[in-house]
């Protein structure tokens, strides 16, 4: 049995560089992709909030509504693969799992935050745009 090749690792990008957003290997493509994700965000945020304590699996599961386990164990075991959230299981039975964020990922709350304020601020517009737009659609299907 022939096993496939490995990824090729990413380019590397000097510290600041702009990347291309359409190139799949761009910086904020890639970052994007890892946490672009209602889920993650509110990872953070319970994980930002709580620092520098733990917080139990149980505990982020009851603080974010709407989220299955299974996704939950899947961002947080994304995150803690991405070096953003560091995981330490206390050998009990049942086994005990606490998260917190890492400096990494405490760095990442702040841009985090700021696309929480922007959405606060404009999705009024944009809930807006997309009653009109749906207007709009339904007057041309009357029309025809």
């Amino acid at each position: 049995m022939t096993s496939s090749p490995a990824a090729p690792d990413p380019a590397p990008h000097a510290v600041g560089a702009r990347g291309d957003l359409f190139d799949p290997l761009c910086p904020t493509r890639r970052l994007l992709d890892r946490i672009g994700t209602k889920w993650t965000s509110m990872v953070v945020k319970v994980l930002a909030e709580a620092d520098p304590a733990e917080v139990r699996f149980a505990e982020l599961r009851r603080r974010m509504p709407g989220v299955s386990q299974k996704m939950l164990s899947a961002t947080l075991q994304s995150l803690a693969r991405d070096g953003l959230v560091a995981r330490r299981v206390e050998p009990t039975v049942p086994p005990r799992v606490h998260y917190r964020l890492t400096p990494l990922g405490l760095s990442l709350d702040a841009p985090l935050a700021a696309v929480r304020a922007w959405a606060e601020q404009h999705m009024p517009e944009i809930d807006r745009a997309n009653r009109a737009a749906d207007e709009s659609a339904a007057d041309r299907n009357d029309e025809q």
